[in-house]
């Protein structure tokens, strides 16, 4: 009977644990198997990328017991592009980290970048994100699973211009936290918050980023990617940024709000009109309030722009961009009821939080 006793208490302090894990955090180590990734005179990108992966989860189990880790791989193992955004998706997570490592024809480049989802100064960026995309054609019948996407074709990248990130501003904070934690924490090369068409951050659901550590290229960072102690302090780095935006108090005594890192857009600060008068006016916001956000621009719409649809909207301006919403709503819930009735002209629009 004690020997009962003791295995149901010790399933429903399993059951416990497992309840408390209310976050879920997807590591994603770039690369893996047949696919070395970039590779360098000492060591080759799937390996590093593994390593740091593989720390940063561990110190997210002692540090914050209540994250749930998922690895898309945890030995070196091929898993396709697709297959690691599926994994994100049918775990929900609630925010997705590819680590990788960088390479470029030039020995002297170096230093870290982060990368969220986006096509602003594409062509600059263009490079990396076929690169990385490139793995796809590993796969048998890509073009299939890819939709016919070719990664070495830049027509194929317009796609993304077409497409909404339900998760920009959130995969920007997260972005610009990380790199801050890099280049002012570790004295890494700064080489900024960018974005870039890589299909495993379109078909995450839910705020993503592409971390580069470094360059394997350049003899002397490849040297110190493998230095003994940077891998615990890279993963430290990584887990700083990740608390600083998951737990906004201990955040608050880590420090101020940071200021977005260039060239990224900036997160939206206040509801604005537009310098074109023609453009469509702005409601009055609360303190508090949601909205329904159904489309973005680069430039003003006028209110009888068909993006628009014939609806009534406002907008935030944050950058470049123009972002478009119905409402406010004095409640999350009446914001979701009208989302439903939206879906049908805009399916890719989502609630947003609107704070004067």
């Amino acid at each position: 009977m004690r020997r009962r006793f003791c295995i149901i208490s010790a399933l429903l302090l399993c059951l416990s644990v497992w309840a408390d894990k209310s976050y879920t955090l997807v590591l994603d180590p770039g690369h893996g198997g047949k696919d070395a990734g970039a590779v360098g005179k000492i060591s080759m990108e799937k390996d590093l990328n593994l390593k740091l992966a593989l720390k940063v989860g561990e110190l997210i189990n002692a540090q914050y017991p209540d994250v749930n880790v998922v690895y898309t791989r945890s030995t070196d193992v091929f898993i396709p592009l697709q297959t690691r955004a599926d994994i994100a998706n049918k775990n929900n997570a609630d925010l997705f980290i590819s680590i990788h490592a960088n390479s470029a024809e030039s020995k002297a480049a170096h230093g870290v970048e982060t990368f969220i989802l986006g096509t602003d100064k594409m062509e600059k960026n263009l490079d990396v994100a076929m690169r990385e995309n490139a793995v796809m054609k590993l796969e048998a019948d890509y073009k299939t699973t890819y939709q016919g996407f070719d990664p070495n074709s830049i027509d194929s990248y317009i796609m993304f211009e077409l497409m909404q990130n339900s998760y920009m501003d959130q995969s920007l904070r997260f972005a610009t936290l990380v790199q801050n934690r890099f280049v002012g924490n570790l004295n890494r090369g700064d080489r900024g918050v960018r974005q870039a068409a890589f299909w495993v951050l379109l078909k995450t659901a839910c705020p993503s980023i592409l971390f580069e550590m470094g360059f394997i290229s350049n003899p002397d960072e490849e040297k110190f990617l493998n230095k003994k102690g940077t891998l615990d302090q890279m993963a430290q780095a990584l887990v700083d940024a990740f608390g600083a935006y998951t737990h906004k108090e201990k955040a608050k005594e880590q420090a101020k709000e940071e200021p977005l890192s260039q060239p990224a857009e900036p997160a939206p600060q206040a509801v604005e009109t537009p310098a074109a008068p023609e453009t469509t006016e702005v409601p009055v916001v609360p303190q508090e309030a949601y909205a329904v956000q159904i489309c973005a621009s680069r430039t003003p719409l006028a209110p009888n722009d068909p993006k628009l649809k014939g609806q009534q909207c406002g907008f935030i301006q944050a950058g470049e961009w123009y972002k478009y919403y119905i409402g406010p709503f004095p409640s999350k819930e009446e914001a979701q009821t009208k989302q439903a009735e939206l879906k049908s002209l805009f399916p890719d629009c989502w609630v947003i939080k609107l704070n004067n």
